[in-house]
C-alpha cells in the first residue's frame, strides 16, 4: 500500500508514545544485561536538592550571560587547540564555561591520537548481547574522555534497511527490537564513564545516495514500529544529546521538524537533552529553532550572527535562545562539566581496549557455512595452510568515512594464523589480488622516469611528461599515493585523479584509501587500446614536502596473481581465503557481489582445493555465486585492530562462532525489501517513499515468501544444539515462554536462541508475519542443558494505531515461534494475550 501522507498529517503523525511504556528492552531479551539497566544510570540522577542547586545555577548564567555569548554555545567553530577531533564548541571563560570537544566515535574514539579500534557496530550486534554492548560503550566513554573529548557523536541506529547503504557497517541491525536493545545499553555503557553520548542520525537516514537532500516518505505506524523504536530506547537510557539527519522526512529537513524534535523527541519520550545538527545539515535559522534544534555544527552558518539579527529584529525570541542554551548547560552540568575544577580524566587501559575489542571481534564472528568440517582446523588441515587475498596480509581494521579510527597498532591475519600454527606447520600465502599496485618500470616512458619514490620538496613544483606504447589492448588500473596535496596526473589529456565533491573527496574506504605506509591513495580503471599513451605527471611540495608514487596492475599482473593463488592452494591441505569488500560514508555500494577480481579468485581458488574457508571482511550482505564450491564461510565485517587474533582463534576453534546475521543476506539483489523499486531505494526526483512499511528486513522476506540466502539470526556453530519443551503462558499483560536448549556434540559453544511472536487476528492493522520478540545467548558445554525463560512485554505484543497515535496491545490467540534463526523455528506454541 502507499505511504504517503497529507502535508497536515505529516505535522500530526509522531505523536504522543502511549501507554505501553518505553522501556524497549524490558523482559524478552533481559540475558546479561547488568542490574538496573532498564533506567537512567549514566550518570546517575541527581538527588532532588542537588538537582534545583543545578537548575538555579545554569538559571543564573543565563542571566549573565550576553546575547553574543549565548548564539556561540550555540554552534561549532574553529579549534585554536585542536586534538584533531570533528567539532568544537568554545565556551564562555568570563562564567567558568568551558569549551566542548565533540568526537566520532561508532567504533573507537576518531582523533589524532591513537585509539582502540573496536569491532564495527555491525559485529558488536552479531553477539546479541546487551551486556557485551555496554562493555564496547565503556571503552569508548573512558577513552573519549582521556583523548580530551566531552561529546561522542555515537551511537547511530538508523536501521539497515538496504544491503547498499554505505554505513551499515556502523549501525546495528535491520531489526527494531535488536537495535533498541543494544543502543541503550550502549549509551549507559558510554555514559557511565562521563562521556556524552550523541545517538543519530534522527531520522531516516538510511542510505548514504543523496543523503543531504532526499525526502523520505513514511507513514506514521511505518516509523513508531521500526526506525523511531532505536532513537525512544536511546531516550529512556538517559542519551545526553541527539544528532539531527541531513534528509527531509515527511517534506520537511529533518533538523526543522517540529513534528520529530518536539512533538515525538521531547513531548512523547520527555527527551531532556540538546539536539546538534549533523555536519552542514542546518537549512535554516528561525525555521530551526523554532522546531527545536538546539546546536548548529561544524559552523555559525545559521545560528552565528543571522540568530542574533533574528533575535535583534524580533522574528526569534530571545526566549528560544535562553531554552537552547539552558538546555545544553543542563545537559553539560549532569555530566560534571561545568563544575570547578573539572574532574580529573582518566588514563587510556590500552591493554583494556585491546582485550575488548578481542572479544567483541570473537563473540560476534558468524560462521555463514561449513561444509565436511572445513572448520575448525585440526590436524593435518592445522599444519598445512595457505593463505590468500590481500586483506590476509593486510588488516582489514575498520570501514571508512567518520567511524575510521587510528589504532594503537594490528596484526596482520597472516601473522596470527602463522603463531597458531606453531613450528612444524606450513603456511604460504600469494597475494591473489593487488590492491596497491606494481612500480612502473622505470624505462616504461620516453623520456625515462622513476615514479616509484618521489620526493617533492617544501614550496617546489615536480613535473615529468612522457609517452609509452602497448602492444596490444588492456585494461589498466593506475593509482597514485601520496602524502600531501594530491598529484595531477593525466592521460592522454584526461586527468585520472580529480578533486571530488563533498565528503567523497576525504573519505575514500577504510581499506582502499591508504596504503600499508600510510600514504593517501586514489585509482581508477580504464581500458586502455593498443599503440601510444602520453603520461603527464606534476606534484607540489607545499609547505611541508611530501613524497609520492604512480604504481598500476595490467591484465598480465592479475593473470600471474591469480595463477600464484592457484599455485599455493594445490600445494596445501586447506586454505583461508581473505575477501574484502570495503565502504564507506559519502557513497553507498553499487552492488552487493565482491568488488575487483575477487569471484574469479574465489571459483579458481576453491577449483584447485575445495577445502577453502573464505573470511569476508565486508561491510554488509554479500551475494555468493561462488557459495557452493566453498567449504566454509566466516562472516568477521570490519574487526577491528584484534580482528587477526580472533579470526585465528575461530578458524582454529578456540571459539566457538557464537555471532549471528543482524541482516538478512538475499540470494539475489533485486530479492531485497527496497529491490526493484527505484521509488523505494534510492528514490526518484528526489523522493523516497518507505512502501514497505512496518515489513523492514526479514519481515518483508517472510511476508513475500521470498528465501534468501542466509536468514536473519542464522549462525553456524561447531558443536550441534537441540531445542524441546516449549510452554507458552500468559503473564500480565505480555507471555511467559519457557523452553530448553540442549548441547548433543561434543565441544562446548555459544547459541543465540531466539522467539518470535506472530500477529494478532484482533489488530485490524498491518503486522509481521513473525517479530523478534525476545533472545538469550548461551554458552553449553557438551551434554549441558539450560532451561530459558523469556518473558515478552507488552511493547513486543502491541502495534502503533495511526488513528489513536499511541501502541495498542494484540490481544487474543497469538502464536509464538522458539529456534535459532528467523527460519529455524523448530518450536511452535500458541497462547491467549489477555487484553487490559
Amino acid at each position: 500500500m502507499s505511504e504517503a501522507v497529507s502535508r497536515r498529517s505529516a505535522m500530526r503523525l509522531l505523536a504522543a508514545a502511549g501507554t505501553a511504556g518505553t522501556a524497549l528492552g524490558a523482559g524478552a531479551c533481559a540475558p546479561g544485561v547488568p542490574p538496573g539497566a532498564g533506567a537512567r544510570t549514566a550518570p546517575p540522577a541527581a538527588p532532588a536538592a542537588a538537582e534545583a542547586k543545578g537548575a538555579a545555577r545554569i538559571d543564573a548564567l543565563l542571566e549573565r550571560l550576553t546575547l553574543d555569548e549565548k548564539t556561540a554555545l550555540l554552534h561549532g567553530a574553529p579549534d585554536p587547540d585542536s586534538l584533531g577531533q570533528a567539532g568544537y564548541v568554545p565556551g564562555v571563560p568570563r562564567l567558568g564555561i568551558p569549551a566542548l570537544r565533540l568526537a566520532d566515535g561508532p567504533a573507537g574514539v576518531r582523533v589524532a591520537r591513537p585509539a582502540t579500534a573496536l569491532p564495527a557496530p555491525v559485529l558488536l550486534a552479531s553477539a546479541f548481547d546487551p551486556a557485551l554492548a555496554r562493555e564496547y560503550g565503556r571503552v569508548i566513554g573512558r577513552e573519549g574522555r582521556a583523548l580530551g573529548q566531552d561529546v561522542l557523536l555515537s551511537p547511530m541506529v538508523n536501521l539497515i534497511r538496504t544491503p547498499y547503504a554505505g554505513r551499515n557497517f556502523e549501525t546495528f541491525a535491520e531489526d527494531p527490537r535488536l537495535t533498541a536493545d543494544l543502543v541503550g545499553e550502549m549509551i549507559r555503557g558510554i555514559q557511565d564513564e562521563g562521556l556524552i553520548a550523541t545517538v543519530k542520525h534522527f531520522a531516516l537516514n538510511n542510505q548514504e545516495h543523496g543523503r543531504d537532500t532526499v525526502d523520505v516518505i513514511a507513514a506514521e505506524q511505518t516509523l513508531h514500529e521500526t526506525e523511531l523504536r532505536g532513537f525512544e530506547a536511546a531516550v529512556a537510557a538517559g542519551a545526553g544529546a541527539v544528532m539531527g539527519a541531513y534528509n527531509k522526512v515527511n517534506g520537511v529537513h529533518a533538523c526543522e521538524s517540529k513534528a520529530l524534535l518536539e512533538e515525538v523527541l521531547r513531548g512523547s519520550w520527555g527527551f531532556d537533552g540538546w539536539v546538534m545538527s549533523d555536519w552542514d545539515a542546518t537549512h535554516s535559522t528561525v525555521a530551526s529553532i523554532g522546531a527545536g534544534l538546539d546546536m548548529e555544527m561544524p559552523g555559525g552558518t545559521h545560528f552565528g550572527g543571522p540568530l542574533r539579527e533574528a533575535v535583534r529584529g524580533g522574528s526569534v525570541p530571545e526566549g528560544a535562545v535562553d531554552l537552547a542554551v539552558h538546555r545544553i548547560l543542563t545537559t553539560m552540568d549532569r555530566f560534571g562539566l561545568l563544575t570547578a575544577p573539572p574532574a580529573a580524566r582518566p588514563r587510556r587501559d590500552a591493554a583494556a581496549g585491546a582485550r575488548t575489542a578481542r572479544k567483541v571481534a570473537t563473540a560476534g564472528a558468524v560462521l555463514l557455512r561449513n561444509e565436511h568440517g572445513t572448520l575448525p582446523l585440526t590436524g593435518a588441515a592445522a599444519r598445512s595452510i595457505a593463505v590468500i587475498g590481500p586483506t590476509g596480509q593486510v588488516p582489514f581494521v575498520s570501514g571508512g568515512g567518520s567511524a575510521h579510527v587510528l589504532p594503537d597498532g594490528a596484526a596482520a591475519p597472516l601473522t596470527a594464523i602463522r603463531r597458531r600454527a606453531g613450528n612444524g606447520s606450513t603456511v604460504p600465502y600469494a597475494l591473489g589480488e593487488d590492491l596497491y599496485g606494481r612500480p612502473l618500470p622505470a624505462k616504461l616512458l620516453t623520456p625515462a622516469a622513476d615514479l616509484e619514490e618521489r620526493a617533492v620538496d617544501p614550496g617546489r613544483v615536480w613535473s615529468h611528461e612522457g609517452e609509452f606504447r602497448l602492444a596490444a589492448d588492456d585494461e589498466w588500473t593506475l593509482l597514485v599515493h601520496y602524502t600531501g596535496k594530491r598529484p595531477v596526473v593525466r592521460l592522454d589529456g584526461e586527468e585520472l585523479f580529480p578533486v571530488r565533491q563533498g565528503v567523497a573527496e576525504y573519505f575514500a574506504g577504510g581499506l582502499l584509501g591508504s596504503a600499508p605506509d600510510g600514504m593517501s591513495v586514489r585509482r581508477t580503471t580504464l581500458a586502455l587500446t593498443a599503440g601510444a599513451h602520453r603520461l603527464a605527471v606534476t606534484a607540489e611540495g607545499g609547505d611541508k614536502g611530501q613524497r609520492f608514487r604512480l604504481r598500476h596492475t595490467t591484465g598480465a599482473i592479475r593473470a600471474a596473481d591469480l595463477a600464484e593463488a592457484v599455485k599455493t592452494a594445490k600445494s596445501a591441505r586447506s586454505v583461508v581465503l581473505f575477501a574484502y569488500e570495503d565502504a564507506t560514508e559519502g557513497r553507498d555500494r553499487t552492488s552487493l557481489a565482491l568488488p575487483g577480481g575477487q569471484e574469479r579468485l574465489i571459483e579458481a581458488v576453491t577449483a584447485a582445493n575445495p577445502r577453502t574457508t573464505v573470511v569476508l571482511n565486508t561491510s554488509s550482505s554479500t551475494t555468493m555465486p561462488w557459495l557452493s564450491r566453498t567449504g566454509a564461510v566466516l562472516q568477521m565485517y570490519y574487526p577491528g585492530q584484534e580482528g587477526a587474533g580472533a579470526t585465528a582463534d575461530l578458524l582454529f576453534g578456540d571459539a566457538d562462532p557464537g555471532g549471528r546475521l543482524t541482516q538478512t543476506f538475499p540470494a539475489d539483489e533485486q530479492a531485497t525489501p527496497v529491490g526493484g523499486d527505484p521509488l523505494r531505494y534510492p528514490g526518484v526526483g528526489g523522493r523516497q517513499e518507505y512502501s514497505e512499511g512496518v515489513h523492514v528486513g526479514h519481515r518483508w522476506y517472510d511476508a513475500q515468501g521470498v528465501t534468501p540466502l542466509f536468514p536473519f539470526g542464522h549462525g553456524l556453530s561447531y558443536t550441534t544444539w537441540q531445542y524441546e519443551k516449549l510452554t507458552v503462558r500468559p503473564e500480565r499483560a505480555g507471555l511467559r515462554v519457557e523452553f530448553t536448549v540442549r548441547n548433543t556434540g561434543r565441544r562446548k559453544g555459544t547459541e543465540v536462541a531466539q522467539v518470535y511472536v506472530g500477529p494478532s487476528a484482533e489488530l485490524e492493522l498491518d503486522q509481521p508475519v513473525r517479530a523478534l520478540a525476545g533472545y538469550r545467548r548461551l554458552a553449553l558445554a557438551p551434554g549441558e542443558a539450560e532451561r530459558v525463560t523469556l518473558d515478552i512485554s507488552e511493547r513486543a505484543l502491541s502495534s502503533w494505531d495511526p488513528e489513536r497515535h499511541a501502541w495498542v496491545l494484540g490481544s487474543g490467540r497469538r502464536q509464538v515461534f522458539v529456534g535459532r534463526s528467523s527460519r529455524e523455528l523448530p518450536l511452535r506454541s500458541k497462547a491467549v494475550v489477555a487484553s487490559r
